[in-house]
């Protein structure tokens, strides 16, 4: 439900939105083509991962070389596919905080149990 749906509902009134207010907010975002590119992007970052996975590299610079390319495909998906880079910053910080929040979590639950990150 949206909010003006919601207003509606209870009989509030609606106000519209001014012109130039919906043209800015609809310039930020990106075209057709950007979300090719981006697409295009991450397909090449995901075959980049293929191949290092078969490379016979040592066992501890293939997961750092995973996990960064990894956070690179999650950020440009959280950034533009999310659209997190278009809205207010309040909203990225605490979607890094609780990624962060969320990376200890299980930083702390796998030394518990004996496990190793390399």
């Amino acid at each position: 439900m949206t909010l003006a749906e919601y207003r509606r509902r209870r009989g509030e009134p609606i106000e519209a939105e001014p012109e130039a207010a919906v043209a800015v907010h609809e310039a930020k975002h990106p075209g057709p083509l950007e979300y090719a590119q981006i697409g295009t992007v991450l397909a090449v970052v995901t075959l980049i991962e293929v191949g290092i996975y078969y490379m016979e590299i040592a066992h501890g610079l293939l997961v750092f070389f995973l996990v960064v390319l990894s956070a690179l495909k999650f950020t440009l998906v959280v950034l533009w596919f999310m659209h997190l880079k278009f809205d207010n910053r309040l909203f990225s910080s605490m979607f890094i905080l609780g990624l962060l929040l969320a990376l200890a979590v299980f930083t702390v639950a796998l030394s518990t149990v004996g496990g190793k990150l390399v």
